[in-house]
């Protein structure tokens, strides 16, 4: 797996993780870490594009759980947990910082069955992903 990290200043800045090759239980902890180093630096919105990530395994929604958990603690008007839970069975709670771009059929499945889909909005479009980032 290749990650390629690239930022869009937009009304803020976007950072984008184009990963190039499958996040499974062999390419999770690098996807990861590259993720981590990008926080650490101050990325506060990113874009996972996985137009060339036919699959990702239980061990990359792991990943993006983690990602996902990173983006929200560092988030300074941070809803609590618990208005989060109730968002998200409510229907009406999607990540401000987190969004996933051109998945695989087979991916976009993992996703929905998984309910990851309900917490992260998934584009097909990087230009209206890119744009649904708010200041």
């Amino acid at each position: 797996m290749d990650i390629k990290v690239t930022t869009e200043n937009r009304l803020v800045p976007v950072t984008v993780l184009h990963v190039d090759g499958n996040i499974d239980s062999s390419s999770y902890a690098d996807f990861q870490k590259k993720a981590q180093d990008v926080i650490d630096r101050g990325a506060r919105h990113i874009i996972v594009d996985l137009s060339h990530a036919p699959y990702v395994s239980s061990a990359g929604l792991r990943a993006l759980h983690d990602i996902f958990n990173q983006l929200r603690a560092r988030d300074p008007n941070k809803m609590s947990d618990e208005e989060v839970r109730k968002g998200i069975s409510a229907g009406t709670y999607k990540s401000s910082e987190l969004k996933l771009v051109n998945l695989s059929n087979e991916t976009r499945t993992v996703f929905q069955m998984s309910g990851f889909d309900m917490v992260i909005d998934i584009y097909d479009d990087m230009e209206k992903a890119l744009a649904s980032f708010q200041a």
